[in-house]
């Protein structure tokens, strides 16, 4: 029997884990970097090891550190979690030599799969040998790992030999491991994966279809169970495909295999032996909890012969810090406060006061409803979503809101292009009107000693500024006899934490919450503006600054200063969270300035090129 788990991971899995690990009575351990000293994942264990070195993720794949770890916190088992180590056949070995539990695959099933060329081929499947402009276009991946880091979609040949070593460079910085190889991308495919679980006397489970169509630089957003639309005979052919690749290679926890649905047909993507960020919804339609049967599977039990009827439908979103409509530039800083409300599942490897930092994935929660009917579980999770309070950096809550109340997406008609079609339109901003009054209502009614309450004679009205999604919005309210007042708008009640207002006989409720500068009301964020603009905070036209906290990796071949630039073209990459994020030219023009090199770390706001326009 399993006593001790260790989970060599971080964040929201490590969380969850841990979970079940307290549910079953199992003790457990978290292993931390130097940046993850006061995360939640190594507050809620039983017990925390530092795994010494740098602050950045490359500490979680020192599985040699992670083993020692285990041993002298006397743990007897090891959880990998998804991501980092999870998929690497040499440290289950090595967990496996120290006489520890592995709860997972066995190596030889990780080394069969874990390689995507050598998983294809497991499954008759080549991927191209050479690239011809009648193969456009292709997709670049990463033969380790997954998250769709070291994934680029190309369709021009030209532009062939930059992503493979901008997509070789991120594999390797992400999961240690630069392979790249070449498939053909299939356009308007949906990407449908099975649930499988195998035990150690031979049984596997196919627990049904997920469909995870909606995804952001080839990383999931929206998952779903079952997948929606699928025919009877196809979602057999999938189970069946399923079950043959865990069997070709003896496969024994938990694991998924990956297709692209299109046509009517199944086209093979890879096989992930480990546990997926989406799992919840399996768990929810078929009642189970796939942790504690992992472990169970690891002591040796055996699953029954059929796994339990599915029920119902389930729904997931996840919860990125990042802004959708800049590039999915993610997002840092504090996170005051994020809860949902009741009847809604929240994975989260945060709490309220904890700092979003750079050097790991910004998902910041998983949010998954369940119901009857998909239409109820959608309506549900979007309704949840919307009254969810998400306090802290900027994120892509109302992206995830919009996209499920979106008619294709509602219809199942959704594909792997979506946000491709409809980003621009999904992230257009939309903020409550009436939101700065509110604010402002919230800020005088906290601090109307420092502002002054009513007077007999009539005066003019108090002025408040603020930005909204990159708007400037000006509100006027006035102190009276009966208390705060404003035009065309009847103010019911407002304190310091709400404010009523009446338009047209109408009474709408508004929360407040204000950090700093910073004021939520509902879902909508402001930034209180001072009344006397600082003239010299500007910058020169051109000027590039950088989007995020990050590290320069490298700079474009042949730019320098002085260099002629085209419009759009790339200058440089910034690596952060994992991810790396071209900065290109604004404009056509001449490069004045390059304060880049590879290696700088730069804070947001950093001016890192000036691009001089052609004058007209």
């Amino acid at each position: 029997m399993i006593g001790t788990v260790l989970v060599a991971n971080r964040g929201e899995i490590a969380c969850r884990i841990f979970r079940t690990c307290r549910e079953s009575g199992i003790r457990t351990v978290a292993v931390h970097s130097d940046a993850d000293e006061n995360a939640l994942h190594a507050r809620v264990a039983d017990a925390a090891v530092r795994l010494p070195g740098t602050s950045s993720a490359d500490t979680y794949l020192r599985g040699d550190l992670i083993v020692k770890a285990a041993i002298t916190a006397g743990a007897d088992a090891v959880h990998p979690g998804y991501g980092f180590l999870s998929e690497n056949a040499g440290f289950a070995r090595a967990v496996l030599d120290a006489g520890l539990t592995w709860i997972g695959p066995p190596p030889e099933a990780i080394e069969a799969m874990a390689s995507k060329t050598r998983a294809k081929e497991l499954m008759g499947i080549a991927p191209l040998a050479e690239v011809t402009e009648a193969d456009l276009p292709v997709l670049v991946k990463a033969a380790a790992g997954g998250g769709g880091r070291g994934m680029r979609v190309v369709r021009r040949l030209a532009d062939l030999d930059a992503e493979l070593t901008a997509a070789r460079a991120e594999a390797a910085s992400a999961f240690g491991d630069g392979e790249v190889f070449v498939e053909p991308y299939v356009v308007g495919g949906r990407h449908v994966e099975v649930q499988i679980l195998a035990d150690t006397h031979g049984t596997v489970w196919a627990l049904g279809t997920r469909d995870c169509s909606l995804q952001r630089r080839h990383q999931k957003v929206i998952e779903e169970a079952p997948a929606p639309g699928l025919t009877e005979e196809l979602e057999r052919e999938l189970h069946d495909l399923a079950v043959r690749a865990a069997r070709a290679v003896d496969y024994v926890g938990a694991g998924t295999v990956e297709f692209l649905v299109a046509d009517g047909r199944a086209h093979f993507l890879e096989m992930n032996t480990r546990l997926q960020v989406e799992h919840p919804v399996t768990e929810a339609v078929f009642g189970v909890d796939l942790v504690a049967l992992q472990l169970r599977v690891a002591e040796g039990h055996a699953l029954d012969d059929d796994p339990p009827p599915a029920r119902g439908h389930a729904v997931e979103a996840r919860l990125y810090a990042e802004d959708p409509a800049h590039d999915w530039a993610p997002q840092t800083g504090r996170l005051h406060h994020l809860s949902v409300p009741d009847g809604i599942r929240l994975d989260t490897g945060y709490t309220g006061g904890d700092d979003i930092g750079v050097h790991y994935d910004p998902m910041l929660a998983k949010a998954v409803a369940h119901a009857p009917t998909r239409a109820e579980a959608v309506r549900r999770l979007a309704g949840a979503l919307e009254r969810a309070a998400v306090h802290g950096p900027l994120t892509n809550r109302d992206l995830l809101v919009r996209s499920l109340r979106h008619e294709e997406f509602t219809s199942a008609r959704m594909d792997t292009g979506f946000y491709d079609r409809h980003l621009a339109a999904l992230t257009e901003a939309a903020p409550d009107p009436l939101a700065p009054l509110a604010a402002a209502l919230a800020e005088a009614s906290a601090g109307s000693g420092r502002f002054g309450g009513w007077r007999n004679l009539p005066s003019q009205p108090q002025v408040r500024r603020y930005a909204v999604a990159g708007e400037e919005h000006e509100v006027r309210y006035r102190h009276t006899r009966a208390g705060l007042a404003a035009d065309g708008v009847r103010v019911v009640r407002a304190d310091a934490r709400q404010v009523v207002l009446e338009t047209d006989g109408v009474r709408r409720r508004f929360d407040i919450a204000r950090y700093g500068d910073t004021v939520h009301v509902g879902p909508t964020v402001l930034t209180a503006l001072p009344r006397f603009p600082d003239p010299t905070a500007q910058h020169a036209p051109g000027s590039l600054l950088a989007p995020m906290p990050g590290t320069v990796v490298r700079v474009a071949e042949g730019v320098t200063e002085g260099s002629a630039v085209e419009a759009g073209q790339p200058l440089l990459w910034l690596e952060a969270m994992k991810m790396e994020h071209r900065i290109t030219a604004p404009t056509t023009g001449t490069l004045t300035a390059l304060n880049a090199e590879p290696g700088r770390q730069v804070e947001v706001g950093t001016l890192l090129a000036v691009v001089e326009g052609h004058a007209e």
